[in-house]
């Protein structure tokens, strides 16, 4: 398989479950680097420290701004959309997006916008469809795409 540099996840109710195994089983030496947009709201997360604790990858908030580094984690703060653009993660808060900040979509569209097909993008569990118009453009960009089986999920829509 070629290679992929950037790995965006979303997810909503049933999905943190799914995110622990993933980051236990994620290798220390990925060479690449994962974004994670877990419906939060405007509530404190400390899903950074739960990742990091959970796998051998650190994660954390990331700062606006900040450059995108291999074999880290970077989780959407709460109440901001998290976006990719020249190898930069950018933080904001703009509009809500299927009822959510943050949300899925500005981050798959962006990735795939700065990506293009080296983007591999994942919705879990949730509900609403936040992630569906995302996925259709990294795949549209020659990303890889992959969901859920609906039947493993507390939250299948």
């Amino acid at each position: 398989m070629e290679s992929r540099h950037i790995v965006v996840i979303g997810g909503s109710r049933g999905a943190f479950g799914v995110l622990r195994t993933l980051a236990a089983r994620l290798p220390p030496d990925l060479p690449a680097a994962v974004c994670i947009v877990l419906h939060v709201g405007r509530h404190e997360s400390a899903l950074p420290e739960l990742i990091s604790r959970w796998g051998p990858l650190p994660a954390s908030h990331p700062v606006d701004g900040e450059r995108v580094a291999s074999g880290r984690i970077y989780v959407a703060p709460p109440d901001r959309h998290l976006r990719l653009s020249r190898h930069r993660l950018h933080l904001d808060d703009g509009a809500a997006e299927n009822f959510a900040r943050p949300a899925a979509d500005p981050l798959f569209s962006s990735a795939a916008a700065s990506y293009g097909e080296h983007v591999v993008a994942a919705v879990l569990s949730g509900d609403l469809d936040d992630g569906a118009a995302g996925l259709a453009i990294v795949r549209a960009h020659g990303g890889y795409c992959i969901v859920q089986d609906p039947a493993d999920c507390e939250a299948p829509s």
